[in-house]
């Protein structure tokens, strides 16, 4: 038999038990659409998650008070640990590769105006904020550079100018922050959110007043920025050496934004492999199924075995029916169930648009080799048994 009148036998026997066939498919067919949706999730989480971290750049170093040990403990609940302070905001804005810099200070008061009253997220902050985090203005100024003493100036998020004022504009008026008297001096272009966080809903006052605002002695957090051609770890290092020699030891944990990135990638990377497997667990129940159904079809088709034997087939030309058989089954499986996989992706992104769906190809490219592979390996074990008939005793089975 030449290789093409293999493979239209081949055709021919899928093709005489089509229900037989069709439900051999859907085995394979589930179990690669499994895999395109799950890994599509997965693979969407994870650049949506990265993609909300980056947002506000990747050249960001990030100290906070308390240093981090491998046991999870922050050494910020030992009472001699030395707080962050505003003057180490400013020792850190002459390392050479920093850019700017800003103290962070975080509460939640209400925010009062003309009878309105609005419970909202406070950052205590400085002049680098919408160089820092990348934000922008819509209208007025950020709050300015000033001495120990700053006057008491808001710049309100989006969302919070609406609430407050409507479609007023708010420059120049008079708020209440935790019962204190703040003039507003600008208002903050719409940033959106980061993982549920409405960054519009905020309020920007000086670090010096949040500290007293909030009773606190230290900052939460002091944010650089770096020039983007520096060694992240270079900075780093600087950053260390500086605040050890004000501190006196390393009371301070350093994160850059690299770092954070790349163990969230590890991360979330590991989590689309781990959906991928759950998938793949479908893949290999459809392969089962053609191990199954190819086993039945050797113990039908005895007769038909004896007579191509008695024709001149070969064992080895058998086996490669029954091998080719059970691939072409894989492969039309696989083809179905990456139609139907990426149908349901499309379908789910027009009815959940906030959904992160993202193809990962490399899996679907894996999901089809493997359900070939698996069509390979469930056939050899039946191609094998039949290529064994006796073609004699085939023929004379009823």
């Amino acid at each position: 038999m030449r290789t093409t009148d293999l493979m239209r036998y081949a055709l021919g026997a899928v093709g005489e038990r089509p229900g037989r066939s069709l439900l051999t498919v859907l085995g394979i067919a589930i179990g690669v659409a499994a895999v395109v949706l799950l890994t599509a999730i997965g693979e969407g989480v994870h650049r949506f998650v990265l993609a909300e971290f980056s947002q506000f750049g990747t050249n960001l170093i990030a100290v906070s008070p308390g240093r981090t040990t491998t046991l999870g403990m922050s050494g910020a609940l030992v009472s001699n640990v030395r707080p962050l302070s505003l003057e180490d905001a400013r020792a850190l804005a002459r390392l050479p590769e920093v850019e700017a810099v800003v103290p962070v200070v975080q509460g939640n008061v209400a925010v009062e105006h003309a009878g309105r009253s609005r419970r909202t997220t406070v950052f205590g902050a400085g002049p680098g904020v919408p160089e820092i985090w990348s934000m922008r203005l819509a209208s007025g100024r950020f709050l300015p550079e000033r001495g120990a003493n700053p006057p008491a100036f808001a710049v309100l998020g989006a969302e919070l100018a609406v609430q407050l004022f409507g479609q007023h504009s708010p420059l120049g008026a008079r708020i209440r922050v935790g019962g204190e008297p703040y003039r507003v001096i600008g208002v903050m272009a719409r940033k959106g959110q980061m993982l549920g966080f409405d960054l519009d809903d905020t309020l920007y006052i000086p670090a010096e007043r949040a500290l007293a605002l909030f009773d606190r002695d230290s900052l939460m957090e002091i944010d650089l920025l770096y020039d983007r051609h520096a060694d992240s770890a270079v900075v780093a290092e600087r950053v260390r050496a500086l605040l050890i020699r004000r501190h006196g030891t390393e009371d301070f944990t350093i994160t850059t934004q690299d770092q954070m990135l790349a163990v969230l990638g590890s991360v979330l990377g590991a989590l689309t492999t781990v959906v991928g497997a759950l998938g793949a667990i479908s893949l290999l129940v459809g392969g089962i199924g053609i191990l199954t159904i190819m086993t039945i079809a050797v113990g039908e088709r005895r007769r038909e075995i004896g007579l191509l034997r008695a024709l001149g087939a070969g064992r080895e030309q058998i086996r490669w029916l029954f091998l080719l058989e059970a691939m072409l089954l894989a492969l039309l499986g696989g083809l179905v169930g990456l139609a139907i996989g990426a149908l349901v992706v499309v379908l789910l992104g027009l009815a959940l648009p906030g959904l992160p769906l993202q193809p990962a190809w490399d899996f679907v490219l894996l999901a089809e080799c493997g359900a070939l592979l698996l069509g390979l390996v469930a056939g050899v074990v039946p191609a094998l048994r039949a290529a064994r008939l006796d073609p004699v005793r085939a023929l004379h089975e009823q």
